[in-house]
C-alpha cells in the first residue's frame, strides 16, 4: 500500500508530487518534519475556556519546508464529538490575533481540523530549525464526558495537492463535565504511547500512519480555505 491517492476531480497526491523538503514513502518512512505535541492539558471542561499547548515542527533536512499545514485529527472513544463542539485556533507568530480552525467530521467519525483559511499561507520551517506553534483548544458546552486521542498529520501543500511530511505523537485527553478540579492537570512533555517520534515504527503503527496519511493527503486546499475534506475510503481499515 502506498500513500498515493486520487481525490475527486482526478487530482493525485503522493509520489508524483515531490515535496521541496522530501516526503515519506513506503520505502523510506522517515519524515522530513519531526512533529511533537507537548505542554497540553490532560482534560478539558465542556464549556470551559481555551487551553494552550504547543505543536513543534522540526525540519530534519537541509532545505526549507514551505507551505506547511498541520491537520489535527480527533478520535473520541464514544464517537459523539461533533465538529461544532471542538474550538481550535493557532498563532503564526506574525500577527497578534489567532487563526481559527474549522472542523469537519469524516465518514469514520473522525473530527478533523486543517490549519488553513483566513489568508494563512502555511508555515515555513528553515533547515535544521524548530518552529513551535502556539495552539489553543476548547470544548463547547453540551459535549459529553469522553476520552479523546488527538494526532497531528502534517501536509505540505502543492497548489491543489499535497505530500505527507510529518506525523505527531498521540495526545490523549478527557472531556469532563463542568467542575473545578480535573481540567487543571497538565501533561508534562510528550504524552504518547508511540515508540517513535517522526518515523513509522512497527506494523500496527505503520498501518495507522498510512491511514492517517490518506486522511491528510485527501485535501483539496484553495486560497479561500478548505474546499473539500474527503477521507480515503477503505485505506488502512481493519
Amino acid at each position: 500500500m502506498t500513500a498515493l491517492l486520487v481525490v475527486p476531480g482526478g487530482l493525485t497526491a503522493g509520489p508524483a508530487y515531490a515535496a521541496t523538503c522530501g516526503a515519506a514513502t513506503p520505502t523510506d518512512p522517515t519524515f522530513p518534519l519531526t512533529t511533537r505535541i507537548h505542554g497540553a492539558p490532560a482534560a478539558y471542561e465542556a464549556g470551559g475556556a481555551h487551553r494552550t499547548w504547543r505543536l513543534d515542527l522540526t525540519n530534519n533536512t537541509t532545505r526549507p519546508c514551505t507551505d506547511i499545514h498541520p491537520v489535527l485529527v480527533l478520535v473520541d472513544e464514544r464517537r459523539v464529538l461533533t465538529a461544532g463542539q471542538a474550538r481550535l485556533e493557532f498563532y503564526d507568530g506574525k500577527r497578534a490575533r489567532p487563526y481559527p480552525v474549522r472542523f469537519e467530521v469524516t465518514d469514520a467519525d473522525e473530527t478533523i481540523g486543517v490549519f488553513d483559511g483566513d489568508g494563512f499561507p502555511g508555515f515555513t520551517v528553515g533547515p535544521g530549525r524548530t518552529l513551535s506553534v502556539k495552539v489553543r483548544l476548547a470544548i463547547r458546552a453540551g459535549a459529553v464526558a469522553n476520552d479523546v486521542v488527538a494526532n497531528a498529520a502534517v501536509v505540505q501543500r502543492h497548489a491543489d495537492d499535497g505530500d505527507w511530511v510529518g506525523q505527531s505523537n498521540d495526545y490523549r485527553f478527557r472531556v469532563v463535565a463542568p467542575g473545578p478540579a480535573e481540567a487543571e492537570t497538565t501533561v508534562p512533555g510528550v504524552q504518547s504511547a508511540s515508540p517513535y517520534d517522526g518515523e513509522l515504527a512497527g506494523t500496527g503503527r505503520r498501518a495507522a500512519g498510512i491511514r492517517l496519511a490518506g486522511i491528510a493527503l485527501a485535501l483539496l486546499l484553495t486560497g479561500g480555505g478548505v474546499l473539500l475534506l474527503a477521507r480515503v475510503r477503505g485505506a488502512g481499515r481493519t
